[in-house]
């Protein structure tokens, strides 16, 4: 079994130009609900974000149900949002959840691509 991180801290900035944001730290079940709530107000009217992940230390099925719920909510609203860099540890995930459709065309940080 996998050893949970020590610290459950993540952090959403502002990347750059509007609409881009980094996400970095603990994306798992401890911090779901704060990291999908801090970036849905980070997000606010941008009709198009993009959200580079590379950052990510640790992860696992809640951090991808943020990611998807993200992905719904835009969506919905008429807007887009995009990832990059996805760990592979959430490709996996994905994959194995047969889900890594819906997040677009990513790059793996180690495969690549």
């Amino acid at each position: 079994m996998a050893r949970r991180p020590a610290s459950a801290a993540f952090e959403l900035v502002a990347a750059g130009e509007a609409g881009h944001f980094r996400l970095g730290g603990v994306l798992n079940f401890d911090t779901a609900r704060a990291v999908l709530d801090k970036g849905t107000a980070a997000f606010g009217e941008q009709q198009r974000v993009s959200l580079a992940l590379s950052g990510i230390t640790h992860a696992d099925s809640a951090g991808l149900a943020v990611l998807l719920t993200w992905i719904g909510r835009a969506r919905r609203a008429g807007r887009a949002i995009s990832y990059t860099a996805l760990p592979v540890q959430l490709s996996r995930i994905a994959r194995v959840c047969g889900v890594e459709s819906l997040l677009g065309g990513l790059e793996d940080i180690a495969a690549g691509g």
